[in-house]
């Protein structure tokens, strides 16, 4: 991956969901552009849905795990290439 762009990483042991329910358009897709706090993802953990957001405005250059996939804390999610 190019050196610009910076890794989201899971902060807990869960399960990956890229969209709010079974169905649903996914919160972001390769080349979305993002704002910072906006929602990229749900981890469950333990039955809790906790919504991962971007720290910074950017755009998301990969989605590196799959839908319904356990990750393990420290997992990279995504990468994405931040906004000047």
């Amino acid at each position: 991956n190019p050196p610009s762009w910076k890794p989201v990483v899971a902060p807990m042991v869960g399960t990956f969901y890229s969209a709010s329910s079974p169905g649903a358009d996914p919160f972001v897709t390769v080349g979305d552009t993002v704002s910072e706090g906006q929602t990229l993802c749900i981890l469950e953990a333990m039955k809790l849905m906790n919504e991962i957001a971007a720290d910074e405005a950017g755009v998301i250059r990969q989605v590196a795990v799959a839908n319904g996939a356990a990750v393990e804390y420290g997992t990279v999610l995504f990468y994405y290439e931040p906004v000047a």
